[in-house]
């Protein structure tokens, strides 16, 4: 999902491609970056500084020459905001890691490369999943064993569950012309019947274990409900600073070097991934403006907060869509 893109010394590296949209870093050399007061500085790829975005530096940069060749990376700032959102609500967090007993039969998603893959979170099923509900979906999909010689699902049966391998290896076979033909044979962390969750269609191929392994599988009920819009209370820009101006508190969960970069004045920050963990840290007399980069990681954190009897409010659009 991400692209080099070299540029010779002496170039100007966004005059054909600016950065609106994308997330970019500088992977080596050096870029001279005027700054609007007409000054200006040196980075150096492999640097602390250039750890962060490009498009996240305050002020923005009004000019670039390339003083070395370089060379850039760049990422749709979307793409990695998605794939940020579920892979920090797919970590398991601190207090279910330290019980021994659940973690010897816990499922780390982030293991489930089919499952995460990019297609199927920007543009698959799962890209009109609300994202407050992410962390319900993950605790809803069962783990069953099955065999070798297993039928899982059959062609030409109602859809009825969705399925990621956890372990194992399935084949896929379909009947053309009288004859049962292999389609495919798919592994750990891939994912399959996904026509159950969003179509009432019969199953257009049958699928059954090579090897013994372990599946998890959500009823298609279960991802319908999930499908829903959850019930959150979410407010303008306008709205939350009058909330802050009357003593309520900007909540940023995004990663530190994110909030460190451009957080709005007075937030504390409690990234998504470990706000679990500090529920018991937050006032509950008081009340908490939430927001990240899109509103993406801020409604699923909005969502925990309000399920634990928090006053929160989702920031509408996150920072992004709320600037100027």
């Amino acid at each position: 999902m991400c692209y080099a893109d070299k540029v010779s010394r002496n170039q100007d590296p966004f005059r054909l491609k600016g950065l609106q949209g994308q997330a970019v870093y500088l992977v080596k050399g050096e870029l001279k970056l005027d700054n609007p007061d007409t000054s200006s500085e040196i980075m150096v790829g492999g640097t602390e500084a250039a750890m962060r975005s490009l498009d996240k530096r305050k002020p923005a940069f009004t000019g670039a020459k390339a003083i070395t060749d370089v060379e850039l990376l760049r990422i749709d700032e979307e793409v990695l905001d998605i794939m940020l959102t579920w892979d920090q609500l797919a970590a398991p967090s601190a207090a279910v890691a330290k019980k021994a007993t659940e973690a010897v039969d816990r499922t780390d998603w982030r293991t489930m490369t089919g499952m995460f893959a990019a297609e199927n979170l920007t543009r698959g099923i799962f890209a009109t999943l609300p994202s407050a509900h992410i962390e319900e979906l993950l605790k809803r999909f069962q783990r069953v064993k099955v065999s070798r010689g297993q039928s899982i699902i059959h062609e030409g049966d109602d859809g009825d569950f969705y399925y990621v391998i956890e372990s194992g290896r399935c084949q896929v076979t379909r009947q053309i012309g009288g004859a049962c033909v292999e389609l495919a044979e798919i592994k750990g962390g891939d994912a399959f019947g996904e026509e159950a969750l969003v179509a009432n269609a019969k199953r257009n191929a049958s699928v059954a274990m090579k090897t013994d392994g372990v599946l998890l599988r959500l009823a298609k009920a279960d991802f319908v409900e999930l499908l829903k819009e959850p019930l959150m209370h979410r407010i303008s820009m306008r709205e939350a600073q009058a909330k802050v101006a009357g003593g309520g508190i900007w909540l940023d969960v995004r990663f530190a070097v994110e909030y460190n970069a451009d957080k709005l004045p007075g937030a504390i920050n409690i990234p998504l991934n470990e706000i679990r963990n500090l529920f018991g840290s937050l006032d509950r007399e008081k009340e908490y403006i939430v927001y990240c980069q899109s509103g993406r990681r801020s409604s699923a954190a909005a969502f925990l907060l309000s399920q634990r009897g928090y006053k929160a409010h989702l920031l509408e659009g996150g920072f992004r869509g709320s600037a100027g």
